[in-house]
């Protein structure tokens, strides 16, 4: 089975700002960067339909799988890293003592209300390993799986496949439009 990973394209949200689980725009370019997206997955599949379509219920997803031609299958374990407290703020303004412990140790410490990246790692992972187990079920054969999510999504479901330590997860963040193929 061949999952693959889908970045939404690029967000109108301005840089600094924290919008891990909100509902943000696109940005003007979403028909040239789906455009290429498409045209890629196109390639990837050699003609092929998919098996299953999933993607995270946030709209920046779903507008892309769309686009793509699929009505996909919403699953909440494909949404980015939940950050509490501070989504829709810019980390500079955000004036809570937590904020220094998440910098200091962001894999482990969640922001207030959120989750640490460590759960997103086993929310994702869950996902991961549920597919794995109804590639068994469904015999011989290449079977090709889509998910649209999100960066946090396609470092976590490396990191959950033992294939990133975590320490180094984000090291190569996937930019938007990106389509990472695991062999699961």
């Amino acid at each position: 089975m061949r999952l693959h990973l889908i970045r939404h394209t690029s967000v109108d949200v301005p840089a600094g700002v924290c919008y891990g689980r909100t509902d943000v725009p696109l940005r003007p370019t979403f028909m040239d960067e789906a455009h290429a997206v498409r045209q890629r997955l196109g390639l990837l599949l050699e003609g092929q339909a998919p098996h299953a379509v999933y993607s995270s219920p946030l709209s920046r997803s779903r507008r892309l799988a769309r686009y793509c031609g699929y009505e996909p299958e919403l699953d909440e374990r494909l949404l980015e890293l939940n950050f509490g407290d501070w989504e829709l703020q810019r980390f500079d303004d955000i004036r809570d003592p937590q904020l220094e412990r998440w910098y200091a140790d962001y894999l482990h410490v969640a922001p207030p209300g959120g989750e640490s990246f460590v759960e997103q790692v086993e929310r994702v992972g869950d996902f991961v390993r549920g597919l794995a187990a109804r590639k068994e079920a469904l015999g011989a054969g290449t079977h090709e799986v889509l998910a649209f999510a999100h960066g946090g999504v396609l470092v976590a479901a490396r990191v959950a496949l033992g294939l990133c330590p975590l320490e180094e997860a984000f090291a190569s963040l996937d930019p938007y439009g990106a389509i990472c193929t695991l062999e699961l």
